[in-house]
């Protein structure tokens, strides 16, 4: 999953070697903190959130057949 996010976030921005994505694996849960240069987290996001509501729910679908939950910040 790390890798299939930084695969979508590195073709959005502008700056590809500051996407860093990091994992944090629960019992039930996987958390991944996805961390964007400050210039390119508008592309992230998206107008209206709407390219971030993409991106969790395509992570959502992907982790719900693992039958885990997975959770995406984006950070600066």
């Amino acid at each position: 999953m790390k890798e299939f996010i930084e695969f979508i976030a590195k073709n959005l921005v502008d700056n590809p070697d500051d996407v860093k994505v990091t994992e944090v694996q629960g019992e039930r849960t996987t958390v991944y903190e996805l961390r964007v240069g400050t210039s390119d987290l508008g592309k992230v996001i998206g107008k209206k959130g709407q390219t971030a509501k993409s991106i969790r729910t395509l992570l959502g679908a992907a982790s719900a057949k693992l039958g885990k939950r997975a959770v995406l910040e984006i950070l600066e």
